[in-house]
């Protein structure tokens, strides 16, 4: 984890050549995950004069090019729309969420955009009303190139806050209402919503089950080793994967009460 965190100023740098530096975040978590997972399955070989940290620059290198043609490959949808308007002129924000969008009318694209309006709606109502303000601020203003202040990586965090809640919402929209059949089952899929393997794992294992005290320091110790971060940086997580597992099961139980 000491050679991860040592890529991430090439991360940052990788980042800020295409404006995505708010991804720092999601990526460096994507290249500790890819290590651990290509440590322990044998995929590291150790070569004489090559230095581990050589092998995790190639794992980062392939982790941000990825993304970087992730970022590429789509349009950006608006993560504001006036509710009383129709088309591009109503939008005051973007922020690129993953969706589509060509301002098309089609019947097809109305839905999508009542679709994304739903998102919106439910992403905004589920973070701190600071933190939407300071993403939007972020994602709607000029970008800025150069090494990030404070400031920068406030809002790169709360731009990552809602663009993971974001994901969240829309994983829990998108679950079978058939497949909930009782509560047991509206709190497996809300933890199967989150949108990384550390927070999925998180709300498996302690947000969940509800663990506190020493339940809860050993779970921690055993998911730290087996996701190969530290026991700190995990303890961080926790508090994000209940919001958004607590959104989750929001939209979950919702559903299953519309359904009945």
């Amino acid at each position: 984890m000491i050679a991860v965190d040592g890529v991430q100023r090439y991360v940052v740098s990788h980042l800020a050549r295409i404006g995505r530096s708010c991804d720092v975040d999601d990526v460096m978590q994507d290249i500790r995950v890819a290590v651990w997972d290509g440590v322990s399955r044998g995929r590291y070989r150790q070569l004489p004069g090559i230095p581990f940290g050589a092998w995790v620059q190639g794992v980062c290198a392939n982790v941000c090019a990825a993304h970087v043609r992730r970022e590429l490959s789509h349009q950006t949808l608006p993560l504001l729309m006036d509710p009383g308007t129709d088309g591009p002129a109503s939008f005051d924000a973007l922020a690129v969420l993953g969706m589509d969008w060509s301002g098309d009318q089609s019947t097809e694209k109305i839905i999508d955009q009542q679709w994304a309006r739903m998102i919106i709606e439910l992403t905004r109502a589920s973070v701190p009303a600071g933190v939407w303000n300071l993403a939007v601020g972020s994602l709607s203003g000029p970008r800025h190139y150069g090494p990030p202040s404070p400031q920068d990586r406030r809002r790169w965090h709360a731009v990552t806050v809602v663009r993971q809640t974001a994901k969240t919402v829309q994983s829990a929209l998108d679950v079978d209402q058939g497949a909930i059949r009782n509560i047991g089952d509206v709190s497996r899929h809300a933890a199967e919503c989150l949108p990384t393997p550390v927070l999925r794992r998180t709300a498996e294992s302690i947000v969940r089950p509800g663990l506190r005290g020493p339940e809860r320091k050993r779970a921690l110790e055993a998911l730290a080793t087996q996701l190969g971060v530290t026991e700190r940086y995990l303890a961080v997580q926790i508090g994000f994967a209940r919001r958004l597992y607590q959104a989750a099961w929001r939209i979950l139980q919702a559903g299953t009460r519309t359904a009945c």
